[in-house]
């Protein structure tokens, strides 16, 4: 008993420490199957590799979707990651064995791997992956109270949540104008927010935070100020899309010629669209959500 806990509280480590991809469960839930149909014990690179790729395929049909799973393979894997998480050790040149205690336990953690998994992703995504059927879509659009309840139930789980969706919502805003606005790059530090490019010469900047004081408005300034040129600066070109701001703070800054959208102006935006407009926010959402974590498997 004691050691299968101590596999699955590793495994619970290794999804803590998941980034864009769940990737170490499930070569361990690929190892462990195939030792159980198998008895194999014994695992080239490529033996790994083609049980994880099998695993992915499992993981699909589990979960009903492909984010967040499905990331590149790399060698380090079995020889340096699944090691340091005492799933298996090297034997030779690119041969791993699993360790005993996964042997031992391997009934058990292929049953609790998949939930556990699932519980993760569902923590992290919520109902996102459902947005990729436009009938699901539909429904929520047209319902102004669920479409209201989804957007606050998903925006604040994490910070890229946030910059999905203040984007997504800003973006069919903007279509009314003929104005297009781009997140062209994935985001990797997301407590450092995201800059979005537009054709009408404005950076928007998205940053989950709240301002509440002059000291981490001018931080925020100075961030500015090293980003982008004075001349953008000097004609108002540089918006600020935050959490939440004090009305001191928020003038402050517009004396420093930058202009400041708070989340709950961008809520009230969306929740005034017509269901078509609500229906490309949902969408623009997966959409983006795809680009972040869809399994390249």
């Amino acid at each position: 008993m004691v050691e299968f806990l101590n596999c699955e509280n590793e495994i619970k480590l290794m999804l803590e420490r998941s980034k864009t991809k769940v990737i170490f469960p499930i070569i361990t839930y690929g190892l462990l199957s195939d030792f159980i149909q198998a008895n194999k014990i014994v695992f080239s690179d490529q033996e790994i590799r083609m049980s994880y790729e099998k695993a992915i395929g499992f993981f699909k049909e589990y979960l009903g979707h492909d984010l967040h799973i499905g990331g590149r393979y790399y060698d380090a894997y079995p020889s340096r990651n699944l090691p340091k998480y005492g799933v298996i050790k090297v034997i030779g040149n690119k041969k791993y064995e699993i360790i005993e205690q996964y042997q031992q336990n391997a009934q058990k953690l292929i049953v609790d791997i998949p939930p556990l998994v699932k519980d993760y992703i569902t923590k992290k995504l919520g109902e996102i992956p459902l947005f990729s059927d436009a009938t699901k879509r539909l429904s929520i659009s047209q319902n102004d109270a669920l479409f209201k309840e989804v957007i606050k139930k998903h925006i604040d789980i994490n910070p890229i949540n946030f910059e999905i969706f203040m984007f997504s919502i800003l973006k069919v805003h903007l279509e009314k104008f003929a104005c297009k606005i781009y997140r062209d790059t994935r985001t990797s530090a997301h407590d450092k927010g995201v800059d979005l490019s537009t054709n009408f010469g404005v950076i928007y900047q998205i940053k989950k935070l709240k301002l509440t004081s002059e000291n981490s408005a001018k931080d925020i300034y100075d961030e500015i100020q090293i980003n982008f040129s004075d001349d953008r600066i000097k004609d108002g070109n540089v918006i600020l899309i935050i959490d939440d701001i004090t009305k001191n703070v928020k003038s402050f800054l517009i004396n420093m010629k930058i202009q400041t959208i708070e989340k709950g102006e961008l809520l009230k935006l969306s929740e005034n669209f017509d269901i078509e407009d609500k229906m490309k926010v949902l969408k623009i959402v997966y959409d983006e959500f795809s680009r972040e974590y869809k399994s390249v498997i």
